[in-house]
C-alpha cells in the first residue's frame, strides 16, 4: 500500500494527532530542560534509580531527550524523532523496572508516553498510515 492509496485522514484526527505531539513535544521540552543546568532535584532524583548525581549525565540525557523531541516535532524527520524518543522511554522504563518502581504510575508510564507519541504521529502523518494500515 503506498501513501497516494491511505484514505485522508479527518480535519478533527489530524488535528487530534497534532495536539497529541505537542503534549510530547511539550513534555520532553520540559524534561530535557529541566536537565541542563542541571537542577538539583533532577540529580538527586537519579541517585535511587541506580543513576550517579552526575551534572553531566543529567545534561547528556536532556540532550538526548531534546535533539530526540525536535526530530519529532520537525514533519521530514519525525519518524527518525518517534523511533529515537521510544528508544528513550524504553530506557525509563527498564531503569524504573530494575529498581521495582510502581508499575503503574511510574513503570508504565514510558508506555503511555509512547502510545501518545505514536498515536500523535499516526494521525498526522500518512507514512505512518502507510505501514501500519488499520483495516475497518
Amino acid at each position: 500500500m503506498t501513501i497516494s492509496q491511505i484514505a485522508p485522514v479527518s480535519p478533527r484526527a489530524l488535528w487530534t494527532g497534532r495536539v497529541l505531539s505537542a503534549i510530547i513535544v511539550l513534555f520532553m521540552i520540559f524534561d530535557g530542560v529541566i536537565k541542563l543546568p542541571p537542577l538539583d532535584v533532577v540529580t538527586q532524583t537519579m541517585v535511587p534509580l541506580g543513576w550517579p548525581a552526575d551534572a553531566n549525565v543529567a545534561r547528556m540525557l536532556g540532550l538526548i531527550g531534546l535533539i530526540s523531541t525536535a526530530l519529532y516535532a520537525l514533519p521530514r524527520t519525525s519518524v527518525l524523532g518517534a523511533i529515537l524518543l521510544t528508544a528513550y522511554l524504553g530506557g525509563s522504563i527498564a531503569t524504573n523496572m530494575r529498581v521495582g518502581s510502581p508499575l503503574l504510575s511510574h513503570t508504565l508510564f514510558g508506555v503511555y508516553l509512547g502510545i501518545i507519541l505514536w498515536g500523535g504521529l499516526y494521525l498526522r502523518d500518512p507514512r505512518v498510515r502507510a505501514l501500519i494500515p488499520f483495516s475497518r
